[in-house]
């Protein structure tokens, strides 16, 4: 290119231009330029992302609101899409009374991530109130704030792992969830799985299912690939040091943690014990109630032990064991965590009885047990993966009693494959039913339910529909009994979401488990084979 006067007087207009545009500098992220990109530091200097396209019309910079109602306390999350440094960093969140819009508060948002979060103490929870969050004169998001259910059945919506394998929105998911309006929604974990750029993926996690979180509350909890990881092992907050972060840890800077954390769970409840782990990272554990059913929300990666340097290596991976001859009682050291003595101390306080709670559940990221054989494909069998929370088995059947203890279901993702078992600690069937759902895009790594032997697992109901249900134990001795499972027919398929309704009457909970592409409207809509199922708790 060659340079001439008339060039570089272009290049002096243009940068003329854009300070006049854009103001001072940004705010400089303490992660450094790699990570999110996409959305701090100059981003408007960057490329148009394939993830999510974050130069939109002013009038558009709120992107979405999410929240939740506990004990009379409204938390909601307003995220927006960058900012540009002149603009106000404020948003306000209004309501309807009497016919007209009245504003109850102005929060700051945070350059880093470009989320904040209102409170609302004293919030009546019997009416339904429409909110609209405001920046500027013209952005708003409008939804409602629903009252608290106070019917009969309570009804969970519970999905997980959005993968970058589909990029597009979900209009069938969103369009199913309004058909069958549930009074909660649940996202598992892994709503990102853009390692380096969060912010853009909540963004576009977002745009995808806001239609159906504006009028209704929304838990949502970070897992492993929301953080950045493959894998996670959060050993407390410590700092990873091996490619892969199975030495435990965190690998990202932890500004970029917080971010993550602070965008995905602010709008929960406080959590039951909010002492940070190290470096500061925070924790969000805590207790949701709605409609007289009772959810316990935990952090089932935070505190768990890395596995290598720990045990021996038995596979490619310090995660996968693919050993036929090794004695899963050698993994299961003394010292090694699961959920740690803080959410011990938080489950059994909670399963405890309690004027008001009718029904209990715990939503977790992930299964306590080694729910699959094949991984990643059909060719790869593993005897155990440790990513699962079937391992360390202590630490397993110590969380698994205290489930049982407070009558509780379990609800959980990650494993992008859907199968609904019952625990089995000192004995098969004697632990709690726990319903791990299937991925929202199964295209990255599925995974199968497949004994090697091909044979049926003991006492298994005669009247099941599929081959490999009954009594079994898993690649790490865990004793599990398999009611239902969705292997995938190809790689792609098995996707979908599940549905959980909490019969309060008759002390009933029902799982159903439906397919991505089904529209539930119809009359012939069918879910995976194996579901519905209703169990009665004790």
């Amino acid at each position: 290119m060659r340079v001439t006067k008339l060039s570089v007087l272009a290049l002096l207009l243009s940068a003329t231009t854009l300070c006049a545009q854009h103001g001072d500098p940004p705010v400089v992220a303490p992660f450094g330029k790699r990570l999110d990109s996409v959305c701090v530091n100059d981003w408007w200097n960057r490329k148009k992302s394939p993830i999510v396209d974050v130069f939109v019309p002013r009038d558009q910079v709120v992107a979405f609101g999410i929240y939740t109602v506990h004990n009379g306390v409204l938390k909601m999350t307003a995220q927006l899409f960058p900012l540009y440094p002149k603009e106000d960093r404020t948003v306000r969140l209004e309501v309807e009374q009497a016919g007209k819009w009245v504003e109850l508060q102005r929060q700051k948002v945070n350059d880093i991530g470009w989320a904040t979060c209102f409170r609302v103490d004293g919030w009546d929870a019997s009416k339904t109130v429409r909110y609209r969050l405001r920046h500027g004169k013209e952005a708003m998001f409008v939804g409602s704030v629903r009252k608290a259910p106070d019917q009969n059945e309570i009804v969970v919506a519970a999905l997980s792992c959005n993968s970058k394998k589909d990029r597009g929105m979900r209009p069938n998911f969103v369009r199913n969830l309004l058909h069958q309006d549930p009074d909660l929604l649940f996202f598992a974990g892994d709503q990102s799985y853009d390692h380096a750029q969060h912010t853009a993926a909540w963004l576009k996690f977002g745009l995808q299912f806001r239609d159906a979180f504006r009028d209704r509350p929304c838990i949502t909890i970070p897992d492993d690939h929301d953080v950045g990881h493959a894998n996670l092992w959060g050993a407390a907050g410590a700092v990873s040091k091996l490619g892969g972060g199975a030495d435990g840890g965190y690998m990202h800077h932890p500004e970029y943690v917080r971010m993550v954390e602070r965008g995905q769970t602010a709008h929960l409840p406080d959590p039951v014990d909010p002492a940070p782990i190290a470096q500061g990272i925070g924790v969000y554990f805590t207790e949701y109630v709605l409609g007289g059913v009772s959810f316990a929300v935990l952090e089932d990666r935070k505190w768990k032990t890395g596995p290598a340097g720990t045990i021996p290596k038995q596979g490619p991976r310090p995660d996968h064991i693919i050993n036929p001859d090794y004695d899963p009682k050698s993994i299961d050291l003394e010292g090694l965590v699961l959920l740690g003595e803080r959410q011990h101390k938080f489950l059994a306080q909670w399963g405890r009885p309690k004027q008001g709670i009718e029904m209990r559940a715990v939503l977790s990221q992930t299964g306590f047990c080694g729910g699959a054989h094949l991984h990643g494909s059909i060719k790869n069998r593993l005897h155990a993966d440790l990513d699962s929370n079937g391992w360390p088995q202590t630490g397993r059947n110590d969380a698994l009693r205290l489930i049982r203890a407070a009558n509780a279901v379990h609800i959980a993702g990650d494993q992008h494959l859907a199968t609904l078992i019952q625990h089995g600690i000192d004995e098969y069937r004697d632990g709690p039913w726990a319903f791990v759902v299937p991925a929202i895009v199964n295209t990255i790594y599925s995974r199968w339910w497949w004994p090697e032997d091909g044979v049926a697992g003991g006492a298994r109901d005669p009247k099941s529909l599929l081959p490999w249900t009954g009594d079994y134990l898993d690649g790490l001795a865990n004793k599990v009994t398999m009611h239902a499972y969705a292997n995938p027919e190809t790689e792609s398929h098995g996707a979908g979401y599940g549905l959980v309704r909490f019969d309060k009457q008759n002390n009933a909970v029902t799982f159903e488990c439906w397919p991505r592409h089904v529209d539930v409207s119809k009359a012939d809509a069918k879910q995976f084979v194996g579901w519905p199922r209703t169990i009665t708790l004790q």
